[in-house]
């Protein structure tokens, strides 16, 4: 890269860059009292500002999916094999069996029709809520994450945090931006940016595994209001530190362990073999050999290889792990190959093709994700609310919770797996239990757990990322037991 294009570059990777990160990572006051980020901000001043609005948007959303996933093999050839058309409309019979359940719930909570458990504020209500909610975040989501995602930034990451990531959490350093936006912004978000990783080529199926089901924690904010619901504002420090070190042993555990550790080390099927980072530094090295008129090329050229054989160490053998220990001798300082990737990345940049490519991320998430929100969340939470299945399944544990010294041990253990179903109803549950010991272990729990359907896990089924229900369902079981002893030997010191 000559100095010319160097300069045009840096403030192509700086100036976006920066406001991706203002966006999506630096928390702001949100106006009540408590902190959000600003996209999250913008999704809910748009959810205010759109009022009764957006409930029938968010029908029309649902109602455009089934119709257009309908019609779809009736289309011209010519049309049917668009991507972005072939990418809404074009999905499996059990799939399409979601999106119209999705669409039938929808109606009737908006109407208000049909039995009343069905629509009730604590069931359907409660999670069409949430997909208007999301409606408005797939937004800006859709148009906005192009900023952390396409002008180097996460190159710039993966080259100085993969001795973190890949040795701790077997990730690629890339991920750490993933990571942060997650635990300080919003979940839906990490999982939005996992997923568009992935499906570019930069992560292999068990890395967005991984990080889909790992670091998707509720925001900060949402926190907050779990500690308001169980009265334990007053310890929001031991309560956020709890959290933290219970969800970082889960975090280095779960990936070296089934479910995650058996999934392929593989790059999706439309990927090329080695994962896109491992086409562009061979487009890089080609060129470098076609133009040796600037000394230090070789070196950014090794650089970039040697980054992109440790973010990938763990990916097929014969990919740029090998290029990278052939270049090992030559290597730059770090923060000068991490500097060179981003600014390759950022060169190659077109912001025409990114606002082309945020239209369609906006369209693939309203079309695809919204309806499996809806049926997959009202499912999970008319079981919660109305059977005993989530009570029976707690009630072996008690005897545990007793031997750990958990005071209401009983009322405890009802709360251990509802919330697979949704992370607030263990701390709707929770609020009737004197011990506050007891309220701040399930507090925990219900935010380490990470899975519940009503939100992350619908989204996590409906995205690219090839996990399904039996393997969220053994997650969230494994971190309920990886994390609980940790959290009730913390709750005991403060307590």
């Amino acid at each position: 890269m000559t100095q010319t294009t160097t300069r045009r570059a840096a403030p192509w990777f700086l100036i976006p860059s920066l406001l991706g990160i203002m966006i999506f990572v630096v928390p702001i006051p949100d106006g009540e009292g408590s902190i959000t980020i600003p996209v999250a901000w913008l999704a809910g001043a748009t959810e205010a500002g759109l009022g009764d609005a957006l409930a029938w948007l968010t029908v029309g959303v649902m109602a455009v999916s089934v119709l257009g996933t309908s019609l779809f093999r009736a289309l011209p050839e010519h049309l049917r094999e668009r991507p972005l058309v072939r990418a809404l409309f074009s999905t499996t019979p059990v799939w399409f069996g979601l999106r119209i359940l999705g669409l039938i719930f929808g109606l009737l909570t908006v109407l208000q029709v049909g039995p009343e458990w069905l629509w009730h504020e604590d069931t359907g209500g409660l999670i069409f809520g949430l997909a208007a909610f999301m409606v408005t975040v797939f937004f800006f989501a859709g148009f906005l994450l192009p900023l952390l995602l396409n002008f180097g930034l996460l190159e710039f990451a993966g080259v100085m945090l993969t001795k973190v990531m890949r040795p701790l959490f077997t990730v690629p350093g890339r991920s750490s931006i993933d990571s942060l936006a997650s635990w300080l912004g919003d979940a839906t978000i990490g999982v939005l940016m996992t997923n568009q990783q992935y499906v570019q080529g930069y992560y292999t199926k068990r890395e967005a595994a991984v990080l889909g089901t790992t670091f998707n924690v509720v925001s900060l904010t949402f926190t907050i209001v779990i500690m308001g619901y169980l009265s334990l504002q007053h310890m929001f420090a031991p309560f956020y530190a709890t959290i933290v070190v219970a969800g970082l042993a889960a975090a280095v555990i779960m990936p070296r362990i089934p479910p995650l550790s058996r999934f392929s080390d593989s790059y999706a099927d439309w990927i090329p073999q080695g994962g896109t980072e491992a086409a562009v530094a061979a487009e890089h090295e080609a060129d470098q050999h076609g133009d040796t008129e600037h000394g230090d090329t070789e070196h950014q050229a090794a650089g970039h290889q040697a980054d992109v054989a440790a973010s990938a160490a763990e990916a097929p053998a014969g990919s740029e792990a090998s290029s990278g220990s052939r270049s090992s001798t030559s290597q730059p300082p770090m923060i000068r190959r991490a500097w060179g990737a981003a600014l390759d990345r950022a060169a190659s940049s077109r912001l025409s093709d990114i606002s082309r490519r945020g239209g369609s991320n906006v369209l693939e998430m309203w079309i695809g994700i919204i309806p499996i929100i809806m049926a997959v969340g009202t499912v999970a939470v008319l079981i919660a609310e109305h059977t005993p299945l989530f009570s029976w399944l707690g009630a072996p544990f008690v005897p545990v919770l007793e031997l750990m010294g958990v005071p209401e041990a009983a009322a405890a253990s009802e709360t251990l797996f509802i919330g697979f179903a949704d992370m607030l109803l263990p701390a709707l549950i929770g609020t009737g239990i004197e011990a506050e010991m007891t309220r701040f272990i399930i507090g925990c729990l219900s935010v380490t757990q990470l899975i519940f359907m009503s939100e992350v896990g619908g989204l996590l089924l409906a995205s690219k990322i090839p996990v399904r229900f039996h393997h969220l369902a053994a997650i969230f079981l494994l971190r309920t037991l990886i994390t609980l002893p940790i959290i009730i030997g913390l709750a005991h010191l403060f307590y």
